[in-house]
């Protein structure tokens, strides 16, 4: 079977070969954001304020999205280790059971979004010059939310059993389509930010029919089946209890685009350039923060069920392997594009706004929100590890700590002391606190896990379709 080529080809290469595609996949799926915000951030007299409006919508979306995290970054590690157990019918359930989920989730979360979405914005830090669009975005995108769960709650289901060329698909398919009906709708409609909003809707369809058609193909181990979808409630709360990290790390970019947007707001306004204009300044520096920690959120996708696998199986040395290269990978690429960020801050600026003064203050403050970056690397591969070998009390911790543990109260402190400025400087300090905490723990922490691993076994285990229900 496909999948055995996770307990027995040589790890640099498995990791090559099932990182790059979802690296690729990440890099354009980015592109939803980054292409609709290119567009606005440019159209004549108004883009200042209506990129300003996408700012305020993404941590609405973010919140949405993280519910998708419960079963991408909990059920496709649970499976990819039953896979390596030679248990392939409680991993059939997992992926099921994970289905049903998603559409619970779609159907609660954006009628709740959209019936809330006015007092949502203006919670946030939407002013009279942004309100008109965030909304205008907002309300359109929340019909896709179905499509939105399913493509990226699915599509790590695909890379666990080795299929990440497929999955890599899925992705670009919608983000091809995203970028040619942009223009499209924005300009040549003349629909502005509404049609951006309708483009990634269509978008985000296009990507979940072909990762649940793919799913039902029945050549695949795991696939979707109509008679695996009775819930069963110790899988779904296993895929909860080890996904739970994943919903928080992704949920509390939410809780600090709330908390940041708000601070921003607040100082903004006590200056001559007003808080909408800082606003729009965050949603540049967090757009181009993402060309950083979108590839490498690919790359551990790829990796994570080549650890489950590997822990499952029992095979230590390939475990050890495998981290050392993901470690090796993401702190190269963090630093280095870390670094390439503080050095020309109006370049990245540029990409999304041209006027002087956005890009004076993106000049200005891009340095100190990014230079955490330069040890993020090291929290995202200890952070993907413990995910992937089922340590779900640390991962959540980590995905706490980093967020709502440190940032949270550094982006209300600073500000008191450096006025606006410190609200930027919040984000470089805890990133770069959180990495080495992270690093410590799991030095001390991984050697323990390894120890329990008492029979290493290079051989690859062999894959029924039976076998004992496991963790």
């Amino acid at each position: 079977m496909k999948e055995q080529q996770m307990g027995n080809e040589k790890i640099w290469r498995l990791c090559i070969k099932m990182g790059i595609p979802c690296v690729m996949a990440q890099v354009v799926n980015l592109l939803y954001n980054i292409v609709d915000r290119i567009y606005i951030g440019n159209m004549p007299d108004i883009g200042i304020a209506a990129l300003g409006g996408l700012g305020l919508c993404s941590p609405i979306l973010t919140l949405i999205a993280a519910f998708s995290a419960f079963v991408s970054g909990g059920g496709a590690p649970l499976a990819a280790k039953s896979l390596g157990e030679g248990n392939v019918d409680r991993a059939r359930r997992i992926l099921n059971n994970g289905f049903v989920m998603l559409a619970f989730f779609s159907v609660v979360l954006g009628l709740a979004a959209f019936i809330f979405a006015e007092p949502l914005l203006y919670l946030i830090g939407a002013g009279d010059s942004n309100f008109g669009y965030a909304y205008d975005y907002l309300t359109i995108y929340l019909t896709g939310t179905l499509f939105v769960q399913l493509a990226t709650g699915l599509n790590t289901f695909l890379t666990a059993q080795g299929r990440s060329l497929i999955a890599m698909l899925s992705v670009i398919i919608g983000a091809v389509l995203n970028i040619g009906l942009d223009p499209l709708f924005i300009f040549t409609f003349g629909m502005g930010v509404s049609g951006a909003a309708l483009a990634t809707v269509i978008s985000q369809f296009a990507s979940a029919a072909f990762v649940v058609g793919a799913l039902l193909n029945k050549n695949l181990t795991l696939r979707i089946d109509f008679r695996h979808m009775r819930p069963e409630f110790n899988i779904i709360g296993a895929i909860m209890s080890l996904g739970v990290a994943s919903f928080v790390m992704s949920a509390t970019e939410s809780v600090i685009g709330f908390v940041l947007n708000g601070q921003l707001k607040h100082y903004g306004d006590l200056t001559a350039h007003g808080g909408d204009t800082y606003v729009t300044v965050l949603t540049i520096l967090q757009s181009s923060m993402t060309l950083i920690t979108t590839p490498i959120s690919g790359f551990t996708q790829g990796v994570t069920p080549i650890i489950s696998f590997n822990y499952g199986a029992r095979h230590r040395k390939r475990l050890k392997q495998c981290f050392f290269f993901t470690l090796a990978v993401c702190f190269g690429w963090c630093a280095l594009l870390g670094i390439l960020m503080m050095s020309v801050p109006r370049v990245f600026g540029a990409i999304f706004n041209s006027d002087p003064l956005i890009l004076d203050l993106t000049a200005q403050y891009m340095p100190v929100f990014v230079f955490g970056m330069l040890v993020f690397g090291i929290q995202r591969a200890c952070q993907t590890t413990f995910v992937a070998v089922t340590q779900a009390v640390i991962s959540l911790f980590i995905a706490i700590l980093r967020k709502i543990i440190l940032l949270v109260p550094l982006a209300f402190i600073f500000p008191l002391f450096m006025g606006v400025g410190g609200v930027y400087l919040a984000e470089g300090v805890a990133d770069t606190t959180a990495a080495l905490i992270c690093g410590t723990i799991f030095f001390f922490r991984f050697r323990t896990i390894l120890r329990k691993i008492d029979d290493p076994d290079d051989a690859p285990p062999a894959v029924t379709s039976g076998g004992a229900e496991g963790d």
